[in-house]
């Protein structure tokens, strides 16, 4: 499973939507629930995932699930 996929299966778990679709270009705005708190639950269950850390200051920075899934890639090298 890639990091998409395995992205998406957070993003449906966290948002409780079986049915939600990601694609690069997916932000915040895309999102009706995606607010602060779901912010921290998604980053949470990432780091979980992929058992790594990711910096507040990185998180900020982040535009859309692409740039998520580049920043996932860099910190599993």
């Amino acid at each position: 499973m890639n990091i998409m996929e395995r992205l998406q299966d957070i993003f449906r778990d966290v948002f409780d939507d079986d049915e939600l679709v990601l694609t690069k270009e997916t932000s915040a705005e895309d999102i009706e629930d995606w607010d602060s708190l779901a912010q921290i639950r998604l980053i949470v269950a990432i780091e979980k995932e992929f058992h790594i850390k990711i910096p507040i200051d990185e998180v900020q920075e982040l535009q859309n699930v692409g740039e998520m899934a580049e920043l996932v890639k860099n910190k599993l090298v």
